[in-house]
Parts: C-alpha cells; structure tokens; sequence
C-alpha cells in the first residue's frame, strides 16, 4: 500500500489546472516580489481570519521574530512559553537575546497550561507566546485574561492551526499579534517557505510591515532595523488557489480524523483530545502510546508512515539547556515527549488506507 504522511503530490492533482494558471500568471507578470498576489491574498487571509491587518513573510519562523521585534522584545527581557513545540517557538526568543521561561502543559490538549502562567512571570516578562499545537486551540480566555491584568501582549504561535476557532473566532486574531506558517506541509502550504503576522493593531501591522523590507517605508530610507522577510508572489498565487480549499480540507481532516477515532475505540491507545471551546483542524493526528517505541519498530517495518512532534521538549535540547531547566523540570511535556506519535493525515486519505494503518498499529500494541 502506497502511503504518505502527507499526500502534497496527490492534493496538488486535485486543483492542478488553477495552481498552474496562478504560477503562469506570476511569471508573465515578471512581478515576484510583492507582486499584486502578495496584496490580494494578504487582504483574503484577512476576511477569512476576521482581523483588520496581515503582512506576508518568508516563514512562519520569521513571523515569530518580526512579531517579537515590532513589540521591541530584546537582550535581557523574558518571554513565557511551552516547551513541547517545535524549536522555533523558542529560538526567535533567543536570537533576539531574550530568554524562553517554559511552562508546562497541559497533558490532554499538550498545550500550555494557563494555570501555571502567572508564577512564571517575572519583572524581565515581556509577552506570552501560546502555541495552538497540531491544530488545537490554547484556552485562550485565561490567557487574556493574564495578558490584560498583567499588561502582557500574547503572540499567538498560529503556526500549526490556521482554520481552527476558540469559542467561535478563528485563532490568530485573539492575541495582540498571530504568527502563521505556510510551510508545505501545513494544512495551508505554500510550495516553498512562506508565512505571515496578523494583528488588530494598526501600528504594529505598519511596523511589521517595515521590518520585512531592511526596517524601511520608503526605499533606502530605513528608519528602524529590520529584515529581509518578504512572502514572494508565486507563494501568493499559489496560497490564494489553496486557501478557497481550506474549509474544505478541513472538513476532510475531520472526517479522518473521526475515522481514526472509530477504529481505535476501546483500545489502549489514547486519541486526541478535542476541547469543548475549540475547532480542531487536526493538522497532525497525534495518539499517545505507552509503548511507542516498539509501535514505531513495528510501522517502519510495515512501511507506515508515522513521527514524533517532538522526542525531545525545548529546555532539554543542549542549544537551551541552563542549569535552572534540568530534567524532570516539566514533568508532564517529558512525558508526552515519550508517548505521542502521529500517524498519516491528510486530505487524500481513505478509508481503507486508515483500515490498515490502524491495524498496524494496534497489532503492535497487542505485542
């Protein structure tokens, strides 16, 4: 059985006569950088996501650093977050000289847990960073909550999520500012490296949108430092074809992910979790198993794609070890980086491919 952790060749079949009209149209144009694509699916990610500014970049990477510039976060300020994320979360904070200040999470949703927020903050704290981790929504109302009494902006880490809603409003929207990814492989990718910023505020929409051209609004006229982070117009052609999909790809997402759900009833292995405030957009299928390891062996040799997000949490990669974050300091994120594993998912899945995944799956488990 042909599988694919994520069917890129097969969704891009389905939608090939418009992908390759947009690319077309770019390259006629001779326009690729902020070409008129960057501002018309700018302006569409807005009316989808119901906020009042985004600005296209490079990555969802860079997204996490301009967003954390444009609030004038730097060398000895303390920025909260959780250390089971992927290791960009983190790493913008250190390459602007600040400092990550983890918080554990919680261990049904693995996102942040907002109850731990406020002992972490210090007087060096300058923003919270939740990640809505594999397409699941923080609980973002306690959040704000600390973020308004404490005067706290939150940079939402959107990367993972867009499409997905807290209690009705699509994230990203929510915190001062959103960062998102279009990697390829995200439910909305790009072909290449791409992101955006999304915020509500117009000052620092107008900043951000400095920071990606070298920190300039008139060329070679640069009033602030800044970067060269601009989303290229063939990305924009190609993400203004998929994002008419996107509803509709999740939708599909869901449907799978309940066909999951199904095969895995009344076993040992635990499904994901899906919050009562939020739309999970199943970027990632993620089990919890206690034998993972073995589980692994087992689909590598039944050549079932699967992953792990992520074997090793952010206060135990040696790039951020310090002597205050040691093992066993974030319990329940070291134990979850030892269980999870994330099986196919996408839009092409079927049913029978699902059939057997699962089977493999728990043939392992009953070992």
């Amino acid at each position: 059985m042909n599988l694919h952790m994520v069917d890129l060749v097969g969704q891009y079949k389905t939608i090939k006569p418009e992908i390759d009209e947009a690319i077309h149209r770019v390259l006629d144009s001779g326009h690729f950088i902020l070409g008129k694509d960057v501002k018309d699916f700018e302006a569409e990610v807005a009316s989808y996501l119901g906020v009042a500014h985004t600005v296209g970049c490079a990555s969802g990477t860079d997204a996490l650093q301009i967003a954390m510039m444009a609030l004038g976060i730097g060398a000895g300020d303390e920025v909260i977050t959780t250390p089971f994320t992927f290791v960009a979360t983190a790493e913008t904070i250190a390459l602007l000289g600040a400092k990550p200040v983890y918080v554990d999470i919680d261990p049904k949703t693995f996102n942040i847990d907002h109850s731990q927020i406020v002992k972490a903050i210090t007087k060096k704290t300058r923003a919270i960073i939740p990640v809505h981790l594999y397409g699941q929504s923080c609980d973002m109302d306690p959040i704000m909550e600390i973020s308004r009494k404490h005067n706290l902006p939150v940079i939402e880490d959107n990367a993972q999520a867009i499409g997905a809603e807290y209690n009705g409003r699509k994230l990203g929207g929510i915190g001062m500012l959103g960062c998102i990814s279009y990697f390829p492989s995200k439910n909305l990718g790009a072909y290449g490296d791409a992101g955006m910023v999304v915020t509500n505020d117009s000052a620092l929409a107008e900043k951000v949108r400095m920071i990606i051209v070298h920190g300039s609004k008139v060329k070679y006229k640069h009033e602030i430092l800044g970067v060269n982070s601009r989303l290229d117009t063939l990305q924009a052609a190609i993400l203004r074809i998929k994002l008419k999909y996107l509803d509709r790809w999740i939708h599909a997402r869901k449907e799978a992910a309940a066909r999951y759900n199904k095969l895995f009833a009344g076993t040992n292995v635990i499904t994901p979790f899906e919050a009562s405030y939020g739309r999970h957009v199943f970027h990632q299928y993620t089990i919890r198993l206690k034998n993972r390891n073995a589980v692994e062996k087992h689909l590598a040799e039944k050549k079932v794609p699967h992953a792990v997000y992520y074997p090793i949490p952010l206060h135990l990669q040696q790039a951020f070890r310090t002597s205050e974050a040691v093992e066993g300091s974030f319990p329940l994120a070291e134990q979850a980086a030892q269980e999870v594993l994330s099986l196919p998912m996408h839009t092409e899945l079927t049913e029978e491919q699902q059939s057997y995944i699962a089977a493999c799956v728990l043939e392992a488990t009953r070992r």
